[in-house]
């Protein structure tokens, strides 16, 4: 079974889910700081603005506090996706995509600013690949960094990491205490 076709459970300051007698956290609260950083980073230039993955909309509330054209997310999860469009319902420059980042792509236009942040989904190797293909010219980009250190699994080069102290509450993905927040601007 995929993460997409998996009951998430939703509470003030979590989203997870239970597999196998794990409880595994898709997202929590204490990122605060990690996702204010990265919608600012990323809205640095106003214009339009891709985040992929919407979870609790944290960042999303970040990136609609800045001043921007447009907001479009894509999110993966069917319970995410009907959240992401009740939080749209009075925001007019919001576009919410449904489905997988990778099989939209080509309909997509090009961003000043793209946000990466998923959980579970299958192409996220894919995406240094095609990440050139969603940028305007002097486009800021970031994205989630699971590593406790300025290194990055998605092998992009020229990449410049902020550290961010965090105080992690235990959890199934992250648990050091600084971030390596990448950014990277094309």
């Amino acid at each position: 079974m995929s993460y997409k076709d998996k009951t998430l459970t939703f509470e003030s300051d979590k989203i997870y889910y239970e597999d196998s007698g794990m409880t595994l956290e898709v997202m929590m609260d204490w990122e605060d700081d990690i996702m204010k950083a990265s919608a600012d980073y990323v809205c640095d230039n106003g214009g339009d603005i891709l985040e992929i993955g919407f979870g609790m909309g944290i960042s999303a509330g970040y990136i609609q506090s800045n001043n921007i054209n447009s907001h479009t997310i894509i999110e993966n999860h069917p319970q995410i996706i009907e959240k992401a469009k009740a939080w749209a319902e009075d925001k007019p420059n919001v576009t919410i995509i449904e489905g997988d980042w990778y099989d939209v792509k080509s309909s997509l236009s090009t961003y000043d600013g793209v946000f990466y942040d998923t959980y579970g989904e299958e192409d996220w190797g894919k995406f240094s690949q095609e990440l050139s293909s969603l940028v305007k010219s002097g486009a800021k980009v970031t994205w989630w960094n699971n590593n406790p250190s300025a290194t990055t699994i998605h092998n992009i080069d020229n990449v410049v990491y902020k550290e961010i102290e965090v105080t992690p509450i235990k959890n199934s993905y992250f648990n050091s205490s600084i971030y390596y927040l990448p950014k990277k601007e094309f």
